[in-house]
């Protein structure tokens, strides 16, 4: 199978209602507004979910994981995870997707279904405040979190091609949202 024919598949974890938490989300969300995304690649919405990620998972050949890490390095730094480091990854628990996402790969390694390539693209949160959208820090560093994803799929094989009709996401008409609200 050539590396164009594997089955890609693109996780966005988070919960979009505690504001930074969700920029996996967000992330893989700019993805699709930004950029025409083929066929052999599946982009999800994995937000909190954890055993429901099975299947997915169980398909695909490469798989990319979008996700808030708390690393204890300064906010906004990103991180990239990939394939024998992301066991290790797994003995301090950085991310609050990681035991669903750990114990998902650890049972497809034993079924030996895990999918060949593994990374995960993280960034460290500002903010876990109970709002919605993302704090500024986050929303500053989200276009580079986009680029590396852009850059992963690259060095998997897949060049995406930018959209002409660029869509508006979520996270700016909530953002928005929330401004209204804080002046009401």
């Amino acid at each position: 199978m050539s590396q164009t024919e594997k089955r890609i598949l693109v996780i966005g974890m988070g919960n979009v209602l505690m504001q930074d938490e969700g920029i996996g989300v967000r992330a893989v969300e700019e993805l699709e507004n930004r950029y025409i995304i083929p066929e052999q690649v599946e982009i999800l919405d994995g937000g909190t979910t954890g055993m429901e990620l099975f299947e997915p998972i169980r398909h695909c050949d490469q798989l990319v994981v979008a996700d808030a890490i708390n690393t204890g390095a300064p906010y906004g730094t990103l991180v990239r995870i990939a394939n024998d480091e992301v066991p290790a990854f797994f003995q301090t628990k950085i991310s609050n997707h990681q035991l669903g996402l750990s114990d998902l790969l650890a049972l497809l390694n034993l079924k030996a279904e895990a999918p060949e390539h593994v990374v995960i693209i993280g960034m460290v949160p500002h903010s876990l405040e109970n709002k919605l959208g993302l704090s500024k820090e986050a929303a500053a560093g989200l276009d580079k979190m986009v680029e590396n994803l852009v850059m992963e799929l690259a060095d998997l094989g897949i060049d995406l091609q930018q959209r002409d009709d660029r869509r508006i996401g979520h996270w700016h008409r909530e953002a928005e949202l929330e401004k209204m609200a804080s002046c009401a």
